[in-house]
């Protein structure tokens, strides 16, 4: 690839150093193998805080009894966006939304701490097991979200 049609401002950006920058987030095992983990731009703004997605699933993946997570905006009152986690707990394992929250309160700014969380069986993936966020940001709140807020525990600031 040369560069981006009619776009030269665009094509000096991800061209650096004779190499394309997809904007992707990844690791290598030991064995060599890659695996992709979130689009370096993935990430949120609420109420003037930059939030980093992957930064929010790292904390979350540390908790014993989650397995994965996907972390993505949603709308919220007043135009503003929330923090929403998909999260599937590990086989036999449940997980209680406020011990969660609580844990995550301990590890990370407020600002970052999801509002939303809805507990699934699978989080929708590609054929090559890439997350597909946008289905969870077109589904968005459902009946089975669970609410921060709705649910009056408090962070600490």
């Amino acid at each position: 690839m040369l560069g981006y049609w009619n776009q030269p401002e665009y094509t000096a950006r991800v061209f650096r150093n004779l190499w394309y920058h997809t904007g992707d987030a990844g690791y290598r095992d030991e064995e060599g193998r890659i695996y992709f983990v979130d689009r370096l731009t993935d990430s949120m703004r609420r109420r003037g805080e930059n939030i980093s997605s992957m930064e929010v699933e790292d904390e979350i993946n540390q908790h014993p009894d989650v397995l994965e997570c996907a972390v993505f905006p949603v709308a919220a009152e007043h135009g503003e966006r929330e923090v929403m986690a998909a999260i599937t707990p590990k086989a036999g394992r449940a997980i209680e939304p406020e011990s969660l929250i609580r844990f995550l309160d301990e590890r990370m700014p407020y600002f970052m701490v999801p509002r939303y969380l809805d507990f699934v069986g699978e989080i929708p993936k590609t054929p090559t097991g890439k997350i597909q966020k946008f289905v969870l940001r077109e589904k968005g709140l459902t009946g089975t979200t669970w609410d921060r807020v709705a649910a009056g525990v408090k962070l600490n600031r």
